[in-house]
């Protein structure tokens, strides 16, 4: 049986995560740190103390109505994607334990292509010279 991280939870809610295949289970999150617990095999989880945790990444929408994800980036590990019912009470817990400047939003689809043309445009005019 896996031993959790944490001596108090704030919440327990259902929620994907997309590491690899989407897998359901159950978020923690409490005073020591992030939890995803699958439903299925107990032998797959995710246990993100609060010190490892770098930024937290929301995917927002039509300002702010709909956050379908989010992602927790490591400093060392990479990131972790998650989604969840209620990702607002989610960010709001997270918020307890991470800094305001490291909870961060997602580049929109615009911003994304826009910075690729930029690099793009940019790796052109090198090869000119």
């Amino acid at each position: 049986m896996v031993q959790s991280l944490n001596s108090k939870v704030d919440l327990t809610i259902d929620a994907t995560s997309y590491l690899g295949i989407g897998e359901y289970g159950k978020i923690m999150i409490g005073d020591k740190a992030f939890e995803f617990y699958n439903d299925r095999d107990i032998n797959k989880f995710i246990q993100i103390p609060w010190d490892e945790v770098d930024f937290v990444i929301a995917s927002v929408y039509f300002k702010g109505k709909w956050i379908p994800r989010y992602a927790i980036k490591t400093k060392k590990n990479g990131t972790y994607s998650f989604s969840s019912k209620q990702p607002k009470k989610v960010l709001r817990a997270i918020r307890e334990y991470v800094p305001a400047d490291h909870l961060v939003r997602s580049l929109t689809f615009f911003q994304v292509v826009k910075r690729g043309l930029k690099s793009w445009k940019v790796k052109l005019i090198g090869k000119k010279q």
